[in-house]
Order: C-alpha cells, then structure tokens, then sequence
C-alpha cells in the first residue's frame, strides 16, 4: 500500500530537467517524487502533508560529488589533520591551517606530548608543502624534530606523497628499498619523501596499516558522510581504494549506509588502485554486483594511471615539469595500461581512470581506442578523473571514442598559483581542466574535490568552474570558465550519468528519487563570484530532511 504523501513548498525549484525547468512544489512518496508543479498540480494526488519550512529557500537536485575517497572519513577516526587549508571536521568544528614548515613541527610536537605509548606511530594527514606561505619540502630532519624515536608518518594532501622520520624509515627498512619515489640526498640516503604507492607502501605497512582499508569501523563512513551532507551533497563517490570485496569490510560499509540515519548515497568504485592483477579487478568487482542496499552501489573499476601535478608526479608530456623538464611517474605504464583496459572493456566493466596530466590521459585513450578496436562497445561511459592537461585534441578523441571526464575544477582556486609559477607555467596553468571546451564538444563532463585532496563542497567546486579564480583572485583561463547553469549541471545530472545513475537522481523529474539540497539563495541568481557562499540549509534524501547544523 503506498505511503503518506509529503509536498514539500519552496521560493523556486530547479529541476535541471528541460520539460519543466521551475516549480514552487514537490510531491513525494515513499522517497520517490510523486508531482512537481504548484501546489495544486501536487495537491490532485490524493491527502497530503504540506511541509513548508523550506517555503523561503531554492531547492535542486541533490548535490553530487563525482570524485571523493572514503579515506577522508577514516584520517578523520585515525589520523591528524595537519594540512595547510582551513578545514571542518565531522563535528562542524574548524581545523586552522598550517602554513610552514615551522608551524607543522610545532603542531606535530604538541600532538606527540599527547600520546602516552613510546611505539605508537605519529599519523598525521594533509600536508602539502605547495600551498605553504614559503615553498619548502618536509624532510626526515624536520620530522625528526618532533621524536627521533616514536615513527611518523603523514600523508600528502594528494595521497600520492607521504613524508616520514627517520624511525619509520629504519622500521620499514628503507635501506634495503630501491623503489622508484623514494628520494634520496647527495649521499644516497632517503630524505623521508616517499612518492607514490610503490614507495609509500613499505611505510604505509610498517606504521599507517589502517590507511588502505584494513578497518572496518564504522565511524569513518559517518564521517565520508557527515563532512559531505554538511555542505549539500546528498549522493558521494568512493573512488575505489577501499576494499569491499573483503567480507568484514563491506559488512561493515552495509551496516553503516543500512542506517536510516545514514545521510547520503555512496557510490563505490570496485578496487582496481590497490589490486594487481585485472583478472582480480574483474572477479571482485563481479562479486559485488548487486550487493548494495539502498544508500551503497557499486559502479566501474578505478585504476591509476599517474600521480600528482603538484607532487610532481603526474605524466607529463614535453616539456615536461617547468624548469626540470622531468615528467613524473607512472602508476600504470603503457603497456601494462592497454592490457588492462583491454581486458576490463571486453569483460562489460565501466573504466575510471586517474590521469592528472596529458601524457597519462593520452596512454588511457590509446588503451581505449584498442579495445573499442577490438570489441565496440556503445554506452560503456568510461571516464577520465581529474584530466587536468586535456587538450582540445584529445577531447576531440574522447568524444569520438565515448570517454567523459570528471575534472578537478577546484584545483585550479588551491593550486592553481602554484602550477603557474613552479609545475607548468602561465599557458599550461591557464588551460587547466578545460570545462567549456569539453562542453563544447559533447562531452558530458563532471567536477569534484578529490576529498581529503581538497574539502568536499560541491558549491564551491561549481564556483571554481564558473569563475576559474585562484586564490590570490588571478582568473586562469577565463574562455574556459562555464556558466552558472552549465555548473550546476555538472554537480547534478552529468556527475549522474557518469555514474549510470541518471535515471534515478540528478535532476527532478517525476519518478526519480527525492533527493534535494536546499540552499538559502538561487546559485543561477546570484553574482558568479557569490555561488560558493549560497548557504546551505539541509538536505533531503529519499524525502527525509537532513538538516545543517549550525
């Protein structure tokens, strides 16, 4: 028998859908949207509750962040924020940024006095000495400053980077690692910078185990959560390092997201950063299908294919990195590359692939364009995450071979200074995550934070891409700035489709879920550089209202 009917009032509605662009009311039933319209065109569906708290406030689609890493909620349970951007944690509260080297030491030693066990590890997280006030690199003598003794570990902003004392490296027995990434003074010994997964690894086990998806607690999906819905996200992506495929954790993952007071859908990525083999990719992102419920889903298979711009480590083309003309490290190199996208396209699986500069994403859209060659396959979305360096040319490519893109939008207000005066100069910073071309050519392209790259704020990573301002106010390529609505839709209905999720969330239309963010002022009305400050009021997921705190 069908439930109660709710009709939900509000100043306006943005559907994001072109039948019915604006209404003043929404019908729902049994988390479904039943009508849009006036209030009565809602009203000839039978009795109803009239709920009209949000009757002076502008709903849309609920917010969607295409690109985040459970990790963010699990640093928050296991780990110190010690990073150089102002964030809020699970709690609301605000952590200050750290903006030196000197300032780091000092926090990390207030934070040591705290820990009464000699062994147990130091694990701080965020760090990123390229928006520091003077640009330093963190080094074994720095962290050696706190304890010589106690082992530390703290994780770059990117995760692609980690920096270690000396403790750790004598723990994990670095002396005996010859893995590219692990960078080494004049005389052969290691600085404590550790680049990517093949060198972070030893350390990561010795030391920070928890951080690749060994715990199962489940405050750390509350906090993916919570972080999230604080700022209008109602559906959030786990970009596919977590290990589901493991029994306990995905026991665990249900329970959470099982919970009626769970406030947003997860869609997970199945594993394919910290699985070596394809085959095994496949197997396990095979024995999840349809193992969800209704706030968790799996869709495609995430795979690595660089590193971090401003780590250094992206895959450049020439001329590569400015000055240095060095072109980073590759996660997945060519051939390895082809012979994976090769083997998930034919197995029916959806790619997502991590390319932040241009020669990586230029390596995944030869991989495609073979298996497309191979096997055509129509509507397999696969999608490029992050594309920071894509240029015309190979979007032109893409949108020939069916790939889309979610970019990093906000990369360009955190780091976009950086990239200009130290990774790539004043041409390549300006073209940067290239939205209005790729509009232009059909792409159907996204934008997101990386969380913990960078706080998740699906409103301000929209005022990124409309307004393309860094944050000393320079504007970087401002003919690739998009619109305030083509911006919204990009944290709506195109995010939904990339995670074959549009029939079911994105924009209101009658049938889909009724999933909402209600915001205190229209972000299609206001002054392009005021969208990021649009208050966000609550969120209403499958027509219950989450409220914001605050």
């Amino acid at each position: 028998m069908p439930g109660p009917i709710t009709i939900f009032s509000a100043r306006k509605i943005i559907t994001m859908d072109p039948a019915v662009e604006e209404a003043t009311h929404v019908a729902v039933r049994d988390g479904i949207i039943l009508e849009l319209g006036t209030l009565e065109e809602c009203a000839v569906w039978g009795p109803y509750t009239l709920d009209d708290r949000f009757g002076d406030s502008v709903l849309v689609p609920g917010l969607i962040e295409s690109h985040a890493h459970l990790l963010d909620g699990l640093l928050w349970a296991k780990a110190e924020y010690v990073g150089p951007i102002d964030r809020c944690d699970p709690s609301g509260k605000q952590h200050k940024a750290l903006k030196s080297v000197s300032a780091l030491v000092r926090r990390l030693k207030e934070i040591e006095a705290t820990i009464a066990a000699p062994g147990t590890p130091l694990i701080g997280w965020g760090v990123d000495p390229s928006l520091n006030d003077l640009v330093d690199p963190i080094t074994r003598h720095d962290l050696d400053q706190v304890s010589k003794s106690r082992p530390i570990f703290l994780l770059h902003a990117s995760c692609h980077l980690a920096y270690v004392n000396s403790a750790t490296l004598e723990l994990a027995n670095y002396a005996a690692i010859k893995a590219p990434g692990v960078l080494r003074d004049a005389s052969g010994a290691p600085t404590g910078e550790l680049q990517e997964m093949a060198a972070m690894m030893a350390a990561i086990k010795a030391v920070a185990s928890d951080l690749v998806g060994a715990s199962t607690d489940t405050e750390q999906f509350f906090n993916f959560a919570k972080v999230a819905q604080a700022r209008g996200a109602t559906t959030i992506v786990d970009g596919g390092g977590s290990t589901y495929f493991e029994p306990a954790f995905l026991q665990a993952a249900l329970a959470a997201t099982g919970s009626p007071d769970f406030p947003v859908r997860i869609v997970a990525h199945n594993n394919g950063i910290t699985v070596p083999k394809v085959e095994d990719m496949i197997a396990a992102a095979t024995s999840l299908k349809d193992k969800g419920n209704d706030k968790l889903a799996f869709q495609g298979i995430k795979i690595l294919v660089d590193g971090s711009n401003q780590g250094f480590t992206g895959r450049l083309r020439a001329p590569g990195y400015l000055r240095t003309g060095a072109n980073g490290l590759w996660n997945r190199a060519p051939e390895e590359l082809t012979r994976i996208v090769s083997a998930m396209h034919a197995a029916g699986m959806q790619i997502v692939a991590h390319c932040n500069a241009d020669q990586a994403s230029e390596a995944f859209i030869e991989a495609v364009a073979a298996a497309q060659a191979e096997k055509p396959r129509a509507d397999h979305r696969h999608f490029i995450v992050h594309g920071q360096l894509l240029d015309e040319s190979q979007l032109r490519r893409m949108a020939a071979l069916g790939i889309s893109a979610t970019l990093f939008s906000n990369h360009m207000y955190y780091w976009g200074d950086f990239h200009r005066a130290h990774t790539f100069g004043a041409f390549r910073a300006a073209a940067m995550n290239p939205a209005a071309t790729a509009l232009r050519l059909g792409l159907v392209v996204s934008a997101h934070s990386d969380t913990p790259v960078s706080p998740v704020d699906p409103l301000l990573t929209m005022w990124a891409a409309v307004n393309r301002v860094t944050t000393t106010g320079r504007v970087q390529g401002a003919r690739e700035r998009v619109s305030a609505y083509e911006g919204l839709r990009m944290m709506t209905y195109n995010a939904a489709w990339l995670l074959h999720r549009d029939h079911e969330i994105g924009s209101l239309r009658v049938g889909k879920r009724a999933d909402f963010t209600v915001l205190g002022d229209d972000p299609l009305g206001v002054e392009p550089m005021a969208i990021k400050d649009v208050p966000v009021l609550a969120t209403i997921l499958g027509g219950r209202v989450f409220p914001v705190a605050g």
